[in-house]
C-alpha cells in the first residue's frame, strides 16, 4: 500500500478490531457446491498471514457474514477467531454488542465490505475498506479501496495499512518468518492478546 496520508494514517492507529465480511473480502464471492450440497469456499494463505499478523500485534479481528458454512467455521477456527458470527443479515447490532464487550467505540474498528449489506456498518465506523471489485455504491461509501479484489489478498492489505501505521513492516513481517509463527498465533479478547 502506498504511503498513508495523514488523516489515513491517524484513523488506521487508532484501530483496535478489525471485522471482515466473508464473500467478496475473504473470498472472490463465487458459491461452489459439492455433488453432496456442501459448500465449498477458496480462502487466501496471504489473508491468514495478515489476520495472524494483527493478532499477533493486538488487534482483534471479528468476522461478521450473513452466511454460514462448514468451511467458513473451520477457517475462522483455523486462524484462532474466537469473535465469530455466522448467519447475520443486520450486522450493526452484532458489532455493537461486540464493540461493547471490548470496550471499544466506534472510531477503534475497521470494517471491510463488498455489498450493500455491509453499508450500514461501514458508515459508522471508524476506518472502512472495499475491496476493489466491491459493489460500486460501497467503493463509493469506502475510507479505502484495496488494490486486490475479494479473495485474492483483501485482508492482507487491511493488516498492512493497520500495522503499517503502527510500526515498519518490515518488523511484523520477521515474525512472520519464524518457524514458530504458524503455531504461536494469539487470540485477542478485551484487547489483550494472550497464547
Amino acid at each position: 500500500m502506498d504511503a498513508l496520508s495523514g488523516e489515513l494514517k491517524q484513523k488506521a492507529s487508532a484501530i483496535r478490531l478489525a471485522v471482515f465480511d466473508v464473500d467478496g473480502v475473504l473470498t472472490d464471492g463465487t458459491l461452489s457446491y459439492s455433488a453432496s450440497g456442501e459448500e465449498v469456499k477458496h480462502f487466501n494463505v496471504k489473508d491468514g498471514v495478515g489476520i495472524k499478523l494483527l493478532q499477533e500485534y493486538g488487534i482483534a479481528v471479528a468476522i461478521i457474514s450473513a452466511k454460514e458454512s462448514a468451511a467458513l467455521a473451520r477457517r475462522a477456527s483455523d486462524l484462532k477467531i474466537t469473535h465469530f458470527f455466522p448467519g447475520t443479515k443486520d450486522k450493526w447490532p452484532v458489532l455493537e454488542n461486540l464493540m461493547a464487550s471490548l470496550s471499544l467505540t466506534a472510531d477503534e474498528v475497521c470494517y471491510t465490505g463488498d455489498d450493500v449489506i455491509d453499508l450500514k456498518v461501514m458508515k459508522k465506523v471508524g476506518l472502512s475498506l472495499a475491496p476493489a471489485d466491491a459493489f460500486w455504491m460501497v467503493l463509493d461509501n469506502a475510507d479505502v479501496v484495496t488494490q486486490a479484489p475479494g479473495g485474492k489478498g483483501v485482508a492482507r492489505e487491511v493488516a498492512d495499512l493497520i500495522l503499517g501505521s503502527r510500526i515498519p513492516l518490515e518488523e511484523a513481517y520477521i515474525k512472520a518468518m519464524l518457524p514458530e509463527f504458524e503455531n504461536t498465533v494469539r487470540s485477542v479478547n478485551n484487547g489483550e492478546a494472550s497464547e
